[in-house]
C-alpha cells in the first residue's frame, strides 16, 4: 500500500482572519518588494512569528517543522499531518501544504516543491537549526540562502493602524485581568489561585470580545515576597503574606499578539524602606514615559534613566533595559531586539512603534526593602509624541491593597 509524502486537508471553512485581507495584502507586498530588490527569488520562513506575521497561522512544533513559502505570485503554509485541516483554515495566503509521517523528511519534500531550485532563497539564520540547514542545502542544492530575518524584525517593528487597534484591545484585557488579581489577593492565599483568577478573567474577555480567535498562551505570573526578584520567575505555591511585596504580571495573547500589564504592589501595608525604593522607581519610571517620543534614540533613553538610579546609588539594583516592542511577541518566540530601551540600541524611534517602559530595580534578601519593583506600561508613538495605552494605576497611592 502506497502512503503518500505530501497531501492537503481543505477541512471545514477558512475562518475570519485576525486583521483584513488587505491588511496581509500589504505585508506581502512589502516583503516582496524587499526580496526584489535584492535579488531573491523566494522566502522560507521557520519561526512562529514571521508565519504568523505573514499568514495568521500560529504553529505548535511539538518536535516538528513547519514553514511558509513567499514567492512572487504564491503564499503556501507547509505544516505536519497532526494538526488536520486547521493550519489551511487558519492560513491566509494561496495555500496549504500538509506533510506525512510515513517517509522521512517529507517536510523537505515539502519545500522543494514549492522553492524554485536556482537563484537566493531567504531563510532565517536565527531559527534554523544546522541539521535542518544542512538537509535544505542538500536537496536543493542550487540555491543561494541568505539570511532574511533582521530585514524582516525591522518591517515589524513599525506597526500598521490594525496593529495598533489590537494591541490596545490586548492592553484592555491586560487591565481586566489586573483588576481580577487585585480582588483574588488575601492573606494565605497561594500565588497560583491569583494567577488562575487574573488569567481566568482574560479569556473570557478575548473570547467574549474577538470573532474567531483562538484562545491560546495568555497567562499570569503573580509573585510574592522573594518570588519577585526576577521578571519572569514562574508561579509557585507560595503563600502570600502580610506586608509582602507583590509583582503583578498579566500577559493577554491574541492571535500572537501580546500585551502586557507589570505593577508593584503590597499587601496590606508597605514598610519605610520599601517605600523608598517603590517611589524611587516610579520616579524613573514617569521620567521614561515623558522621554518616549519620535526622533529619541533607544539607547539615549537609557543613558538618561540611568543618571537617575545612580543619583540614589541603585543602578547596580538595575537587572535590564527599560523596555521593548510589542506586535508578534511571547515569552518564546518574536522578540524585536533592535526596538529595545538599552544601551547599545541606537534604533531612532518612529510613529506607528510600540515599545513599553518597565523600569525594574532588585534589592537583595536580607536587606532592607529586599524584592523586586517593576512598573510596565505600553506606549503608541505618534507624530508628537506617544499615547499610553495602559489603564492600571501604578504606585504606593493606588497599590497597597486588601486594607
Amino acid at each position: 500500500m502506497h502512503l503518500p509524502s505530501l497531501i492537503e486537508i481543505k477541512n471545514g471553512q477558512k475562518v475570519q482572519p485576525t486583521f483584513s485581507h488587505q491588511e496581509y495584502a500589504n505585508r506581502h507586498e512589502k516583503l516582496r518588494e524587499y526580496l526584489d530588490n535584492h535579488g531573491i527569488v523566494a522566502a522560507l520562513f521557520t519561526s512562529i512569528h514571521n508565519i504568523n506575521y505573514y499568514s495568521d497561522f500560529i504553529y505548535c512544533s511539538f518536535g516538528r517543522p513547519y514553514g511558509l513559502v513567499v514567492t512572487s505570485k504564491e503564499v503556501v503554509s507547509i505544516s505536519a499531518n497532526i494538526d488536520g485541516g486547521q493550519p489551511w483554515r487558519r492560513t491566509v495566503g494561496d495555500n496549504n501544504i500538509v506533510y506525512t509521517d510515513w517517509q522521512r523528511d517529507n517536510y523537505f519534500k515539502a519545500i522543494a516543491q514549492q522553492i524554485p531550485h536556482h537563484g537566493r532563497v531567504g531563510i532565517e539564520f536565527d531559527h534554523l537549526p544546522m541539521d535542518r540547514f544542512a538537509k535544505l542545502k542538500a536537496i536543493l542544492p542550487n540555491v543561494e540562502f541568505v539570511d532574511i530575518s533582521l530585514a524582516c524584525m525591522t518591517m515589524r517593528m513599525v506597526k500598521s493602524a490594525e496593529e495598533i487597534a489590537l494591541i490596545t484591545k490586548g492592553a484592555q484585557v491586560c487591565d481586566i485581568g489586573g483588576a481580577a488579581l487585585v480582588q483574588a489577593v488575601y492573606d494565605g492565599v497561594p500565588e497560583y489561585e491569583v494567577a488562575l483568577a487574573s488569567t481566568q478573567a482574560m479569556v473570557k474577555a478575548i473570547g467574549e470580545q474577538f470573532g474567531q480567535v483562538e484562545l491560546m498562551d495568555t497567562w499570569t505570573w503573580f509573585q510574592s515576597g522573594i518570588n519577585t526578584d526576577g521578571a519572569h520567575n514562574p508561579v509557585t505555591n507560595r503563600r502570600v503574606q502580610s506586608g509582602d511585596i507583590l509583582s503583578l504580571n498579566c500577559f493577554s495573547m491574541i492571535a500572537g499578539y501580546y500585551t502586557a500589564l507589570e505593577r508593584t504592589l503590597f499587601l496590606d501595608k508597605c514598610d519605610a524602606d520599601s517605600l523608598r525604593y517603590w517611589q524611587i522607581n516610579c520616579e524613573v519610571h514617569e521620567a521614561g514615559l515623558e522621554l518616549i517620543k519620535p526622533g529619541v534614540r533607544c539607547c539615549d533613553i537609557a543613558h538618561e534613566l540611568n543618571k537617575i538610579y545612580a543619583k540614589y546609588d541603585l543602578l547596580e539594583k538595575r537587572s535590564f533595559g527599560y523596555g521593548h516592542s510589542f506586535g508578534v511577541l511571547s515569552h518564546y518566540y518574536g522578540r524585536e531586539a533592535g526596538l529595545e530601551l538599552r544601551e547599545d540600541i541606537e534604533t531612532v524611534l518612529e510613529p506607528g512603534m510600540v515599545i513599553s517602559m518597565e523600569p525594574m530595580i532588585m534589592i537583595p534578601e536580607g536587606m532592607p526593602g529586599a524584592g523586586g519593583y517593576r512598573e510596565h506600561d505600553i506606549l503608541v508613538i505618534n507624530e508628537t509624541g506617544a499615547d499610553n495605552i495602559t489603564g492600571f494605576k501604578y504606585g504606593p497611592e493606588h497599590n497597597i491593597i486588601g486594607r
